[in-house]
């Protein structure tokens, strides 16, 4: 039998994960960037957030926290996690041979405490 507990607790932290994508969404857009895809996946992972701006199309990975205490959201970015980025940026652009231009990996952080004003942080042009 399933622990309850388990499940209440990986659907609160998909629940934060999309309020996180869509803050993350809006900023983007209020930037100037146009989104192309979100959750795009395949067999190798999943991009959070794929969008562009003059030129450059940027894939971007969202890590949003309620707080700090385990660590900052951009701490969860390993180098494993940037070199599956740079795979699946190449898979989705030879998915898409029309989607041209210079290729950008970024992070976006969020730190979202309950009842607070989300603080989004973003990193443009992370490599491993």
């Amino acid at each position: 039998m399933a622990d309850p507990r388990r499940s209440t607790t990986e659907r609160s932290s998909q629940r934060l994960g999309r309020f996180g994508e869509q803050q993350a969404v809006r900023y983007l857009e209020e930037q100037g960037y146009r989104v192309l895809e979100r959750n795009w996946r395949c067999r190798h992972g999943e991009i959070d957030v794929v969008a562009s701006r003059d030129g450059v199309l940027v894939f971007v990975e969202v890590k949003t926290r309620t707080s700090a205490a385990f660590g900052h959201p951009f701490e969860a970015i390993t180098v494993a996690k940037l070199r599956r980025m740079h795979v699946l940026a190449r898979l989705w652009c030879a998915a898409r041979p029309q989607a041209r231009g210079v290729v950008r990996l970024d992070v976006i952080g969020i730190l979202a405490p309950r009842g607070e004003v989300p603080r989004i942080e973003h990193l443009e042009g992370v490599h491993a």
